[in-house]
């Protein structure tokens, strides 16, 4: 619901709703997660969650004043560093893009509404969503922009290594979020996290001047499938700041793809009718 208490949510609506309250300017919001291990703690299903809770919060708080619509979220996702676990589901990249291109031409075409605002929850889908997005601007004549929730909050985590995966940030954001999918006591008791993993994990996952196929798995930067600190660090409270700071974060992201002047060329500027400033 939104803050006046109709509902956004556009598979709710009828078909007579779409052109009666849908226009030009209306953003739709795409969560997009995935489905893969996190440890022995978190669901399957976290990077989901994740995006498509705090997209259902931006359209609560912003949707009325930026006409949000929130979709259904795309639970599969890009996962190939985590295929060694059990239960991890993941699409290919011509799969996912092709399935990605496939539903923004659909909803392009049944609505008016030419905004598009990706909530993306699992960091591998990134790279390849910075490359989507100029191809979905472009093929289907609409403003594009990604945000990703976990890493759009300011918010400092108090971490010994760096939070890549399932540890104290994802978890305090599911313990906020999802309480009952969290199961802290499933860690064993003789889990500690090794700082010393800090140098491998910088230099397999975080450099920007290379890039490996880094696996979940790999002893020099995980154990237990966790990468980052350890998970019984985290909190509700701590879950909450990092979502408030990121739904503050987003009032910025949401202003500029209301009237992105900057970013769109001329030429597509007219065929999505956004105005010069």
């Amino acid at each position: 619901m939104s803050a006046t208490g109709t509902s956004r949510t556009y598979d709710q609506l009828t078909a007579p709703d779409i052109p009666a309250r849908l226009s030009r300017r209306s953003v739709l919001v795409l969560p997009i997660g995935s489905m893969e291990q996190h440890g022995p703690h978190l669901p399957l299903n976290t990077d989901t969650v994740i995006a498509a809770r705090f997209a259902q919060m931006l359209v609560e708080r912003y949707g009325d004043h930026h006409d949000l619509w929130a979709l259904s979220a795309l639970p599969y996702g890009l996962s190939p560093e985590h295929a060694w676990a059990a239960g991890t589901v993941s699409l290919n990249i011509a799969t996912f893009s092709s399935l990605l291109d496939t539903l923004v031409g659909q909803y392009v075409k049944a609505t008016p509404a030419r905004r598009l605002l990706i909530v993306n929850g699992h960091g591998g889908n990134r790279g390849v969503l910075e490359t989507l997005a100029h191809e979905l601007q472009l093929s289907h004549a609409i403003a594009v922009c990604v945000i990703h929730p976990v890493a759009l909050s300011p918010q400092a985590t108090d971490s010994a290594l760096p939070e890549i995966h399932a540890g104290i940030r994802e978890t305090s954001m599911m313990l906020s979020l999802a309480p009952d999918t969290v199961h802290l006591s499933r860690i064993p008791a003789d889990h500690t996290p090794d700082p010393g993993r800090r140098e491998d994990i910088d230099r397999l996952v975080l450099r920007r001047g290379t890039t490996w196929p880094w696996s979940s798995d790999d002893p020099a930067i995980s154990s237990l499938g966790i990468i980052g600190d350890d998970p019984r660090k985290a909190s509700t409270a701590a879950g909450h700041s990092i979502i408030a700071s990121a739904l503050e974060a987003a009032a910025e992201v949401l202003a500029r793809l209301a009237e992105p002047t900057t970013n769109v060329p001329d030429s597509l500027r007219r065929r999505i009718h956004v105005p010069h400033p």
